[in-house]
């Protein structure tokens, strides 16, 4: 699932979400147009499994998402066997 380009606020990505016990799924940040922005790439994904409603999304670099924000960008979400319910930007 890939989202339209939008603004947000906050320095953190927030999810509510389950898995199956085979499942999981990885989030990546673009830009406008389309490609992974440095740092926010699939592959820097730390993979994420469970059942969680509060869950933040970490990259290798961490989970701040702060420089991003108030800059269009689109959210690509790789899922297998999984549901995401929300998000949200803390």
């Amino acid at each position: 699932m890939i989202t339209k380009p939008l603004k947000f606020k906050g320095s953190q990505l927030e999810i509510n979400y389950s898995t199956s016990a085979a499942g999981g799924f990885r989030v990546e940040i673009q830009d406008g147009k389309g490609q992974p922005i440095p740092g926010f790439s699939l592959e820097e994904c730390s993979e994420i499994i469970g059942d969680e409603i509060n869950r933040i999304v970490s990259w290798k670099e961490g989970d701040d998402v702060g420089s991003l924000a108030g800059k269009p960008v689109r959210f690509r979400f790789v899922m297998k066997d999984a549901d995401l319910y929300s998000l949200r930007f803390r």
